[in-house]
């Protein structure tokens, strides 16, 4: 309510102010913002799209404003835009003709060709009305000035040459110029386009006389060549003129002379083009002026005077502009920011703002001396735009990333989870100061190179500070990880046992005739865990290659997945111990025939690696059914098809929590010769090895009674160790900083591990409430009939069947598997 107030007291107040304003004064005012507009077009492009998109969100520079005609009434703005475009294209030429040609006289002491400029202004005039007219006018404007044209010439054929034919010809291409430029204008080339063609148009013909108005003509078209017209302008009138002298009979004189003229004309054409486009006469003051700001004393002053605040679009480089900002930006770090901002965004001056950036993020880097140093670099280049610009290159980016992650891990809430956080940092910096070594350009290399070196010696040291800070802590080192899959990159020897699994995996990979391996189990039992953990548990003839279904199965389309599956493969190659660098599939063929275009890039894989084999791993691989569902095609069956009876060097592991038995009837047209693996619970050696060393130099903190309580409950499911563990860690951590104990005087008992359990069960209920969801309404009140101390009946051993190969009752179906999991439910129970 009160903005529409605001607006009608403004409004009100504009017409009393249009009111009680002169006529005279009115005039200049219009005049004043046609001449901005004449700054903005040419200087200022950046600024004038804004503008116009202020007045209409559809409106562009090259737009024609006569072209929404019926939104006049509804936009003030744009009628007068409109009307301002429209009298300066039509009066600008005229006036800068009247300018200079008066000029000319007195120069060179011969007449202007007043007749010439007449007939070239009426003409403008006439295109600029063709322009506020309808569209379905102009087809038939146009056509009467070609055919003019053509009069003109079939006219001329018979009278004499000389000055006649010079002004007759300027007469006849400045009317036909007219009209096209005054066409074109408020279409392809826009308000700028327009104006600059036609007014040096315009003085050339007024000015220039035979051959050589031909070059004035070529040179002028060439000024106003930044929109692409000057060779065409030169080199066309160069060839209509060769061609109307042999038209009148001249003869070989003729002929040459029109061949000379048309060469001059395309040289001066584009001598003019590059003058134009380089924009010269503008630069080299400008040059002039940055030379005087970078002298000057007050480098944050001159930020406010760069040339880039008056011209947008200088094309030539200017010097010391990178290095007036970096100075001006130890003083003023604010106006720097600006200034670089503004580069970026409102003119064509990204290369210098990019250098600007590096030079303030170098000396910002070179700064550093301690941790607290590094992990404050992200907070304070926070204003470097993201993404950052591509001229910055990759290095600036990781530079960022790494102080980041020291950030991260100077939050870190005890001193073994800070040295931990500070693993992955110190890895990137040992890749980032290899890839400078190696790296093609020097100039980087060697201004980032001695940066990456000394973080990593800022780092290291922290590093190895911590770690005697942990030795002398009374706290227990957080190492345990619940939830996530273990990565070998950051879990290092945490997952454990399966060895058998790896054995078999292999074996069956390695026969003549592989099957197709279905690696089963139920949630959360390790099997992502020991796809990740393949590449370093197998041969070096085998290269396991993992793919996340679940990501890629979310494509709606064949194409999608496809594309999905090739950037999974191949960085999955390039995660590889030692990599491995596949050819790149080619995108064409993936678009237009998705699954053939795989099995080419397959084969082409198999010719570069004639000697591997590779194990494609497809994760979660029951996602399919969604996609086939969504796409109602079996093409990627199809394609798991093809790679089994064709490719001879592939090999390919399914792994889900679903056994064939229970998906769709066509996965068993497609899974022939099928070797099922089930991963299950840990051996007993492999959980109390996860408990008591889930890392190398872990202390034992626990008494005997606890970790035979932790197997109790777990029934040694791998995720619930981790689960239970962690939690009980935290647990005791928290009674050690109450009691101020050592930690060789506390030691987790058994009644600990029983006490945590509502902590365990709220931790994990994501878990918990998958598994009991994923159950029929039949089973879950089975369920609740053997929690009530009810005995199944005979009619019950189908389910007790299913229930037990979901891990969660025993064979005989009297009991639970885990005690954790029937705990939960008997917590349900008691919810209901």
């Amino acid at each position: 309510m009160e903005s529409d107030l605001g607006l009608c007291a403004r409004t009100v107040g504009d017409k009393v102010r249009m009111s009680n304003t002169s006529p005279a004064s009115g005039f200049w005012n219009y005049v004043g913002e046609c001449l901005r507009l004449l700054y903005w077009i040419y200087m200022k492009p950046y600024t004038f799209a804004r503008w116009l998109r202020d007045i209409h969100p559809e409106l562009s520079p090259t737009s024609n404003p006569f072209d929404k005609r019926d939104e006049f009434i509804i936009n003030p703005r744009l009628r007068r835009y409109a009307e301002q475009v429209w009298w300066l294209t039509t009066v600008t030429p005229t006036l800068v003709v009247l300018l200079i040609a008066p000029v000319y006289i007195l120069v060179s002491g011969e007449s202007s060709r007043w007749l010439a400029n007449f007939y070239l202004s009426l003409c403008w005039l006439m295109g600029g009305l063709v322009q506020r007219g309808k569209n379905r006018n102009k087809f038939f404007i146009l056509l009467a000035a070609l055919l003019s044209m053509f009069l003109a010439f079939q006219f001329l054929s018979g009278v004499a040459l000389g000055v006649v034919f010079s002004m007759a010809l300027g007469v006849v291409f400045s009317m036909a110029g007219g009209l096209l430029i005054g066409f074109l204008g408020g279409g392809e080339l826009g308000v700028a386009g327009s104006l600059v063609f036609l007014v040096a148009f315009g003085v050339v013909i007024g000015l220039g006389k035979g051959p050589a108005g031909g070059f004035m003509i070529s040179v002028a078209g060439g000024v106003a060549g930044r929109f692409g017209l000057g060779v065409a302008v030169g080199l066309a009138f160069g060839v209509i003129a060769r061609f109307a002298t042999g038209r009148f009979g001249l003869g070989v004189k003729a002929g040459v002379t029109g061949f000379l003229f048309s060469v001059v004309a395309g040289l001066a054409a584009g001598v003019g083009y590059i003058l134009g486009v380089f924009r010269i006469c503008f630069w080299l003051p400008e040059m002039l002026w940055t030379i005087i700001l970078f002298f000057s004393r007050n480098r944050v002053n001159c930020l406010k005077y760069l040339p880039h605040r008056f011209d947008e679009m200088i094309i030539l480089p200017l010097p010391f502009i990178a290095q007036i900002i970096v100075e001006a930006h130890s003083k003023n770090p604010i106006a720097a920011h600006e200034t670089i901002d503004y580069l970026i965004t409102s003119t064509n001056q990204t290369k210098v703002a990019a250098e600007a950036i590096s030079d303030i993020a170098v000396n910002t880097f070179n700064n550093c001396r301690n941790l607290e140093d590094i992990a404050d670099i992200f907070a304070q280049l926070t204003w470097i735009p993201s993404p950052t610009p591509e001229e910055l290159g990759f290095v600036l980016p990781q530079f960022l990333d790494i102080s980041q992650s020291v950030h991260a891990s100077r939050e870190g809430t005890t001193p073994y989870r800070q040295r931990e956080l500070l693993g992955p940092p110190i890895e990137d910096l040992k890749k980032l100061k290899n890839s400078l070594a190696f790296g093609k350009n020097t100039s980087v290399a060697t201004k980032f190179g001695t940066i990456a070196e000394l973080w990593l010696t800022i780092l290291q040291t922290a590093q190895r500070t911590l770690q005697e800070t942990i030795i002398q802590s009374p706290e227990i080192r957080q190492v345990y990880i619940a939830g996530n899959s273990l990565d070998p990159a950051t879990a290092k020897n945490r997952f454990k046992g399966r060895i058998d699994i790896f054995q078999e995996i292999e074996t069956m990979a390695l026969s003549e005739h592989p099957p197709v391996l279905l690696l089963y189990g139920g949630r959360r039992t390790g099997k992502t865990s020991a796809l990740k953990y393949l590449p370093y548990r197998l041969g070096a003839n085998i290269v396991p290659l993992l793919v996340d279904l679940q990501g890629a199965a979310s494509a709606t389309t064949l194409k999608g997945l496809a594309e999905n599956l090739a950037r999974q493969i191949t960085e999955a190659a390039r995660r590889l111990p030692r990599t491995i660098q596949l050819p790149n599939p080619d995108p064409d063929k993936l678009a237009e025939d998705p699954f053939p275009a795989l099995q080419t890039w397959f084969v082409e894989i198999e010719r570069s690696n004639p000697s591997k084999r590779f194990l494609l791993c497809l994760d979660e691989f029951e996602r399919l059914s969604e996609l086939i569902k969504v796409t109602k095609s079996r093409a990627p069956l199809n394609f798991i098809r093809n790679l089994l009876q064709h490719q001879r060097q592939w090999i390919l592991l399914f792994s889900g929590s679903q056994p064939l038995s229970e998906l769709d009837d066509y996965w068993s047209d497609y899974l022939i010769n099928t070797r099922t693996l089930r991963i299950t619970y840990l051996e007993e050696s492999e959980a109390r090895e996860l408990i008591l060393k889930p890392v190398e130099d872990f202390l034992n903190i626990y008494e005997p009674t606890a970790v035979d309580k932790i197997i109790q409950l777990t029934h040694r499911q791998p995720y619930l160790i981790q689960l239970l563990c962690y939690e009980l860690v935290e647990f005791l951590n928290q009674e050690i900083r109450a009691n101020r104990q050592g930690s060789d005087t506390i030691q987790a008992r058994a009644e600990d591990v029983e006490n945590i359990i509502p902590v365990v069960l709220e931790r994990g209920e994501q878990y918990f409430r998958e598994l009991w969801l994923g159950l029929k309404d039949s089973d879950r009140r089975l369920l609740w009939r053997i929690l009530q101390g009810e005995t199944p009946t005979p009619q019950d051993r189908g389910a007790i069947t299913k229930l037990a190969r979901k891990e969660i009752l025993n064979p005989e179906g009297n009991a639970f598997q885990v005690p954790l999991v029937q705990r939960f439910i008997e917590q349900l129970l008691e919810e209901y």
